[in-house]
């Protein structure tokens, strides 16, 4: 893996970016993970001994890259935590999809249920039994071709839930096998980016905006004008 990209930090947060394809946290497969990366850099930069605190606070799926804000103190994860279980912790994504949406723009309401058998997130009826409600707003940025660069917000905080909902309108991601069954050779890059960030600070209650685009040398996102949606 690269060098970590920081992007902010202060005793409190750190703001960090990360790669497609790196775990949050450690999981099944042993693969090094963010949150173990932001405390090794934490106890090499400050020469802590032992181990560094670092509070996980939000997730972004294993495929999906982006801005990510870590806590420094157990306070500062608390608060934050509060932010995104209150949804005042704002998240704006960028996704690549195979097919062009109908509507330009569209809020998405649809009902989620994990089968824990086969690993994977279904769409069901609002009658079926412990189904959580996931919504989103998107609107479609650019086209080419048979493919679109949307922004999305989601409004609820549900497992893979920009995935499945795109997949539910019949514009899967780009390079998503699981929902979209994308056979794309060409990348094996998801096309989905949580590129911008907003919360308050935990302690100065200063409001912050973090973003930061994926790299635009690679597909998908080397097929769109990237740069004009982030401000350098």
């Amino acid at each position: 893996m690269e060098k970590l990209t920081v992007l902010y930090e202060d005793n409190h947060i750190v703001v960090v970016v990360k790669p497609h394809n790196v775990p949050t946290q450690a999981d099944e497969s042993g693969d090094k993970d963010m949150l173990t990366i932001v405390k090794e850099y934490v106890k090499e930069k400050y020469n802590k001994e032992g181990e560094a605190y670092i509070g996980l606070v939000h997730r972004l799926d294993r495929p999906t890259g982006g801005v990510m804000v870590f806590a420094r103190t157990s306070k500062a994860a608390s608060r934050l935590c509060d932010q995104f279980k209150e949804k005042t912790m704002n998240k704006v994504y960028y996704a690549v999809t195979t097919k062009v949406p109908q509507a330009k723009q569209d809020h998405l309401v649809h009902h989620l249920k994990k089968d824990e058998k086969e690993n994977i997130v279904k769409i069901v009826t609002m009658a079926e039994k412990d189904c959580k409600k996931a919504e989103l707003d998107y609107k479609v940025l650019q086209v080419e071709g048979d493919s679109a660069l949307l922004e999305v917000k989601p409004l609820t905080g549900r497992g893979h839930q920009i995935r499945v909902q795109l997949a539910g309108i019949n514009c899967p991601l780009f390079g998503d096998n699981k929902y979209g069954k994308d056979k794309t050779k060409a990348s094996k890059t998801l096309g989905l980016w949580a590129g911008r960030l907003e919360f308050t600070h935990p302690t100065t209650k200063q409001k912050m905006t973090f973003a930061c685009p994926p790299d635009t040398s690679k597909k998908p996102w080397s097929d769109f004008y990237m740069d004009k949606y982030f401000i350098r």
